[in-house]
């Protein structure tokens, strides 16, 4: 998620942030469907189409990454410069939410809510959690500088960006002197580190090197997310037809999610299975997920919009986007709830759900900034 405006503004990339940050906002309506409590007797129906939304949602974070890439690389001016502006407005925002998404269950037991609530807002939260318990709160806390907690599952991302961050201006320095050929040739190698998780999984623990004393493997410091940072800063710059888009994005896009969506059904289907194996299909860094989030950032390329207000709105967006991202958590889980009371039917209920909660996020942090005017940045980012 890329919070700065650039000196030149660019529409297209205001619609790859509204479809990253909505489908985001998706994303999370999904886990109420995945990690469905009980057994009731249509739990498939319900798991199917958790599957179905998840697998289609996964290009969310890595548009976020590619929005960066193409913004920032290479980077202009002086480091210090450049973390100065960027890192303190991701770090404050950061801090304040996570100290109050821990403190929320604690909150819940002083106003005498049942702790079952706490699982309509946090679907991974757990028994500790449900103890409403202060010592407990100020435990996940006391560990915000090293990890997320159960209950703000969803800041994982702001440690991956602050260190995108760090990484940047080092990274740049290469992305600024380097032939188009040379970024392909990263780009390939970044390629084959995205079917490593497989290979982990169903052939061999190890793998070029790595062992139990080593973990960083031959293509090591070519994989992550760092990848996406250099593809978006290419894909910027290649101008393909909508036809040629389609020709090739469309049959992309479709084996990506084949694979997403039925490697994720037969594990599930498995007797038992762990977190890691359960998240292999939907690992942002591998193959599948870049086959599908390819087309979409090059569909958004081609989007104009001429209509003023479309683009002013797009522009508060940009303004809003990180402080959406802050606070959507704590809706998703309540409007997913709202759906099913009121009848939606199950195949909608997921983009239901998650336009009332991007909404709703957007129109407070919207309202945070009518209120507060610059002072809201080291809130809402």
């Amino acid at each position: 998620m890329e919070l700065q405006k650039n000196p030149q503004h660019i529409v297209w990339l205001d619609v790859v942030r509204f479809v990253a940050m909505f489908t985001v906002v998706c994303c999370h309506c999904t886990d109420p469907f995945n990690f469905y409590p009980g057994t009731p007797p249509n739990i498939g129906e319900i798991k199917l189409w958790g599957a179905i939304y998840g697998a289609l949602l996964r290009p969310c974070v890595p548009l976020f990454v590619m929005i960066t890439g193409a913004l920032l690389l290479p980077v202009r001016g002086e480091i210090s410069v450049f973390y100065k502006k960027r890192i303190p407005r991701v770090l404050w925002p950061f801090l304040i939410w996570s100290v109050i998404y821990n403190l929320f269950p604690w909150i819940t037991g002083v106003l005498g809510i049942k702790p079952e609530v706490i699982l309509d807002f946090f679907p991974y939260s757990g028994e500790e959690v449900m103890r409403q318990s202060l010592p407990v709160s100020l435990d996940y806390i006391a560990q915000i500088p090293f990890n997320f907690s159960i209950v703000d599952v969803h800041m994982w991302y702001i440690y991956l960006l602050i260190g995108l961050y760090l990484y940047l201006p080092v990274f740049s320095a290469w992305v600024e002197k380097a032939s188009d050929k040379a970024k392909l040739w990263f780009l390939g190698a970044w390629a084959v580190t995205l079917l490593l998780p497989y290979y982990n999984q169903f052939v061999a623990q190890y793998l070029w090197g790595t062992c139990s004393w080593n973990a960083f493997g031959m293509l090591y410091y070519f994989a992550g997310f760092n990848g996406y940072l250099l593809l978006g800063h290419y894909l910027r710059n290649l101008d393909w037809s909508l036809g040629k888009i389609l020709a090739i994005g469309l049959p992309m896009f479709v084996i990506g999610y084949a694979v997403t969506f039925f490697g994720f059904r037969y594990i599930t289907a498995l007797p038992e299975f762990s977190d890691e194996m359960l998240e292999l299909f939907f690992t942002y860094c591998s193959l599948n997920v870049v086959m599908m989030t390819i087309p979409v950032f090059m569909l958004c390329k081609k989007v104009n919009f001429r209509s003023e207000g479309i683009r002013k709105a797009l522009a508060n967006l940009t303004l809003c986007g990180f402080g959406i991202y802050m606070i959507h958590y704590f809706f998703t889980g309540p409007s997913v709830l709202l759906v099913r009371a009121l009848g939606v039917p199950l195949g909608i209920q997921i983009p239901v759900a998650s336009v009332l909660a991007f909404g709703v996020s957007w129109l407070i942090v919207w309202t945070v900034y009518r209120v507060l005017g610059k002072k809201a940045k080291w809130i809402m980012g």
